[in-house]
């Protein structure tokens, strides 16, 4: 997230350390032209590859993503980050993905298929051990990625009632809540289309739309969320190509973000290292892909959006550097304004 230090605003960038990256990025961000220079880096935390702000701002929680994964706490300190104790063991392997929901740290443990609730205390700091723990279970048509659950996102709704887990694995969106005791529990399952291999969800800043942005076919799900009832029901899939994909035909989508007025969401693929822009009708529910551009390096891992909705910033992990663009507020098309080094970059967060 970027979050505001005085009148200066800070973005944090997590890396792969077992990849070359040097852990926890902290970044100052020039609030004209979006370039962010990095002021330091914390790392004390094994491939802290995503990150979540607290909704105060002050502590900054960050995935272990290994075979024994962990979630960590570290409080903002000025331009510093002190960690706030020692990283929790979240009971699941190689956590991908974190959110700050309903006072716990929820993460989706790609490795074990499962999510994990950490209650966080009054002062920003995890509780010694889990409140719960949700195993998936289900597996996919895909002969070597779907054997088995892949929980690969959490985030809560815009009402912040639900919590949405998307797997890989199972073809699949499950809808949870959280009990009194902080034990995730499953409302219901949402069947995607096999083999599509849903990876990461966005919302329409309405509230009512959903698109789920899958893996394994560069395809965008449109869904309807009512937040009343839980429900989330799939209307249709867009492109997020044009066309069959180059070459050896690799084209692994990773990440999907709206726009703040709604207009335009994004994505990014790995492998075509590409960005497409697609424009939003009034309902939301027919993206039509306007363009594609490069993502400035090669395999962006994440793609985000600053709060103003002016600039798009890669992290393309195999380039080890972060590139952000400047957005067309007419087009939605983002046009590269710069790189910054990054080594093993697989997020970048705003607030």
């Amino acid at each position: 997230m970027i979050g505001r230090q005085g009148d200066r605003q800070r973005a944090y960038i997590g890396s792969f350390t077992a990849a070359g990256g040097a852990g926890i990025l902290t970044a100052a961000i020039d609030a004209d032209t979006g370039a962010p220079t990095v002021l330091g880096a914390v790392g004390t935390l094994a491939d802290p590859s995503y990150l979540a702000l607290s909704a105060d701002g002050g502590t900054l929680y960050a995935v272990s993503e290994t075979s024994d994964g962990a979630v960590a706490a570290y409080r903002l300190s000025g331009d510093k980050l002190e960690q706030a104790g020692p990283p929790v063991p979240v009971g699941g392997a190689a956590p991908t993905h974190l959110a700050v929901h309903a006072g716990h740290v929820l993460t989706a443990n790609y490795g074990s298929g499962s999510v994990t609730a950490v209650p966080v205390r009054r002062d920003g700091a995890l509780a010694p051990a889990p409140s719960g723990v949700l195993a998936h279970t289900g597996s996919g048509p895909h002969p070597q990625r779907q054997q088995r659950p892949h929980a690969h996102q959490v985030l809560g709704d815009p009402s912040g009632r639900w919590v949405l887990s998307v797997d890989l694995g199972t073809d699949s969106v499950r809808v949870c809540e959280l009990t009194e005791a902080g034990e995730p529990v499953l409302h219901r399952e949402v069947a995607l289309r096999p083999g599509s291999g849903p990876r990461h969800l966005a919302f329409h800043p309405r509230g009512d739309r959903a698109y789920v942005l899958n893996e394994l076919a560069p395809t965008l799900t449109i869904c309807a969320w009512d937040a009343v009832e839980g429900s989330l029901k799939p209307l249709g899939e867009a492109a997020v190509l044009p066309g069959p994909t180059d070459g050896d035909g690799e084209a692994f989508p990773s990440e999907v973000v709206v726009a703040p007025d709604g207009r335009f969401l994004w994505t990014a693929t790995r492998g075509q290292d590409v960005i497409s822009v697609l424009a939003l009708d009034d309902a939301g529910t027919r993206p039509r892909l306007a363009a594609t551009v490069p993502c400035g390096g090669h395999w962006p891992r994440d793609l985000a959006i600053d709060p103003s909705g002016r600039f798009l910033y890669a992290a393309n992990e195999r380039s080890g550097d972060v590139t952000w663009f400047a957005i067309d507020p007419a087009t939605g098309i983002p046009r590269r304004m710069g790189s910054v080094e990054a080594p093993a970059a697989s997020c970048v967060i705003f607030g």
